[in-house]
């Protein structure tokens, strides 16, 4: 019954503006045609200035009411450059829509058909195509250039001292590995893969991989570079770190690797944000299946000490597997490119 009435309500609606369209033009025939046309025009006018005053002040009153909801500071040494950037880059497209916006709005209102008045018709003019040509590709390449280093930053070699960390996607959850004290992840196959007792392939005949350890959380030191070796197990998925200003695709096959030093504890944090439930995420902003929405793992910046005490709590994933087993030694930490250690199970 409610669908009938939905649409009975759309075609009386549909009358009424075909009605009200009808009168109008029964009344610009009785006024004249050019009279009605000139009434008409300074309407339309007035009301785009009103429409360009309230539309700014709505803009600024929307800003205003929504400004604590958005993130606070970053957290990471990157995210300060990249904020920056921003806002350089918001404060560069907020003038040119001022602008732009006053001058649509006021010409329209201003320059309306009136009597005695020709419109001026040039259809090209060699000044005007490379001033709004020429500024506004500077004034980008400009940003694109700024927008390269920052990425350049973030995806080039980490610094030696970096402790290293696997991050794998899938649907619908984050797994991440640390290197135990070795410093070293072990080799991965993804042949080896299964829900159970190895979610991301671990080679156990690998000694590098008796020492690695799973958890549902991405725990990280203040102040000292992490780097993210990041993968997929299925569809691709996308880490991102929103509080830390960084974000990089997850790819099956293909692993690929950001880095950044965490600036605030989650401690800190909570204190400067005066919410005591505060924490990092880390979250999927890729859209990747029907439970994209949860897929999220809290990130804990910490101190070395805390998180020292945290990972020597936590039990290995090859004594969960072979708990009979002792771990086997494993070479001393040297430096390495993990990354290497994870794409040998691609070739």
């Amino acid at each position: 019954m409610s669908g009938y009435l939905a649409v009975i309500v759309v075609v009386l609606i549909f009358v009424v503006i075909f009605q009200i369209a009808k009168a109008s033009e029964y009344v610009s025939i009785l006024k004249g045609e050019k009279k009605s046309r000139e009434q008409s025009n300074r309407i339309n006018g007035f009301l785009m200035i009103v429409f360009l005053v309230l539309g700014l002040i709505g803009v600024w009153w929307c800003h205003d009411l929504l400004k604590d909801r958005m993130l606070g500071d970053p957290a990471s040494d990157h995210g300060v450059g990249v904020d920056s950037l921003i806002k350089v880059t918001f404060i560069i497209t907020m003038i040119v829509f001022v602008l732009t916006q006053i001058g649509l709005f006021v010409f329209a209102w201003r320059y309306q058909e009136k009597d005695g008045r020709k419109a001026f018709y040039f259809p090209h003019n060699n000044k005007l195509e490379v001033i709004w040509t020429v500024i506004p590709a500077i004034v980008l390449t400009v940003l694109v250039a700024f927008g390269i280093r920052h990425w350049l930053r973030m995806t080039s070699e980490a610094p030696k001292e970096s402790m290293v960390v696997e991050v794998t996607g899938k649907q619908f959850n984050w797994i991440v590995r640390y290197p135990g004290k070795d410093g070293q992840l072990g080799r991965r196959n993804f042949k080896l893969t299964n829900d159970s007792n190895n979610p991301v392939g671990q080679d156990w005949a690998d000694p590098l991989n008796h020492d690695d350890i799973i958890a549902p959380e991405l725990h990280v030191v203040v102040g000292k570079p992490v780097k993210l070796i990041i993968g997929s197990r299925d569809v691709v998925h996308d880490v991102g770190l929103p509080h830390f200003r960084l974000k990089m695709d997850a790819v099956p096959g293909i692993p690929t690797t950001l880095w950044f030093t965490p600036t605030i504890t989650t401690a800190e944090y909570r204190k400067k944000t005066g919410n005591p439930e505060f924490v990092y995420e880390l979250a999927c902003d890729q859209m990747c299946g029907s439970g994209h929405y949860s897929m999220k793992a809290n990130i804990v910046v910490e101190t070395q000490a805390e998180y020292d005490a945290w990972l020597a709590k936590q039990v290995t994933q090859f004594s969960q597997v072979e708990p009979a087993k002792e771990a086997a030694p494993a070479a001393p930490a040297v430096p390495a490119d993990s990354t290497k250690a994870v794409a040998a199970v691609t070739k």
